[in-house]
């Protein structure tokens, strides 16, 4: 047993010792921050939304409108963290009940420009997608039903 109590297996020495670190080149020590910013611009709902403000400001119920299956709660929070990262500017409008817009930041603009290219994509290749899943689950059905 060694001074802090735990107990060597055979063979085992606990003496500190270091060890070699392997250090991470620059071109991959930003992938925690490239993460984060892709799980904000990448999630399926800040993508609609900021496909739609990209054709200029709309109005909170708008948006809820325009983006189908979104609830308030899930609206109210991925607008805010679009907010919180430059992307889309708030405004509230001094009237009686005050109006809010919602509109894309320079920055915003410059991510609607491949979002909105991501969404000609996923419009034009729509169908084989959904044919490729068709074809995938009915092979996946055969394997797991036995003859």
């Amino acid at each position: 047993m060694c001074a802090c109590g735990e107990t060597a297996q055979e063979g085992t020495i606990l003496v500190p010792t270091h060890s070699d670190v392997t250090v991470i080149d620059s071109t991959h020590a930003d992938c925690r921050g490239v993460s984060r910013v892709l799980a904000r611009v990448g999630d399926k709902w800040s993508v609609l939304i900021v496909m739609l403000l990209g054709e200029g400001p709309r109005r909170f119920n708008e948006i809820k409108r325009m983006v189908g299956g979104i609830s308030q709660r899930m609206l109210t929070l991925t607008l805010r963290g679009l907010e919180r990262d430059g992307l889309v500017i708030r405004t509230v409008f001094p009237t009686v009940p005050p109006r809010v817009e919602y509109e894309l930041t320079e920055l915003g603009h410059s991510l609607w420009q491949p979002v909105e290219k991501l969404g000609l994509w996923a419009r034009a290749h729509i169908a084989e997608i959904n044919a490729a899943q068709e074809r995938f689950d009915r092979r996946a059905k055969k394997i797991r039903t036995p003859p």
